[in-house]
């Protein structure tokens, strides 16, 4: 089983802090996240390095990961640790292994009218062909809310 690291961006005409509230404030998160899943959300207690994240669905499953890089309005980076079952972390298996470590990362680069939005993630071959259909619809509804 393989890693590939998908890398997408866009070019937003909105202010870095217009982008960043768009991606993490919690109405917000939800609405472009539900292209990958009605209802997704994340639980993050404090933004900073080393701060666990949980990404789950409205059944409490999902993935738990660490923060490992924060520049608020400019950079944040996911490391990818192992999957929640019902709201509990579960013990890392043979299955997680495969992908435990994995990196997501969204990034915010200035430009003269616009700013870049550039999102990079590892992923599994078994979700490449889901992620390549669904990460741009989520990319445009990101830069589509920031117009709002």
């Amino acid at each position: 089983m393989k890693i590939h690291k998908l890398k997408l961006s866009t070019e937003i005409k909105a202010e870095k802090s217009l982008i960043w509230k768009t991606l993490w404030e919690e109405g917000s998160y939800r609405d472009w996240v539900k292209v990958f899943g009605e209802g997704s959300y994340m639980e993050v207690e404090i933004w900073e390095e080393n701060s666990k994240v949980l990404f789950l669905d409205p059944d409490k499953n999902g993935i738990y990961s660490t923060i490992v890089e924060y520049i608020p309005n400019q950079l944040v980076r996911f490391k990818h640790i192992g999957n929640v079952a019902k709201g509990e972390e579960q013990p890392i298996d043979e299955e997680t292994k495969k992908w435990s470590g994995a990196l997501e990362e969204y990034r915010i680069e200035k430009g003269e009218d616009f700013n870049t939005l550039i999102i990079e993630i590892d992923i599994l071959d078994e979700h490449l062909d889901f992620m390549k259909e669904k990460l741009p619809l989520a990319l445009e509804k990101i830069k589509n809310n920031c117009s709002l």
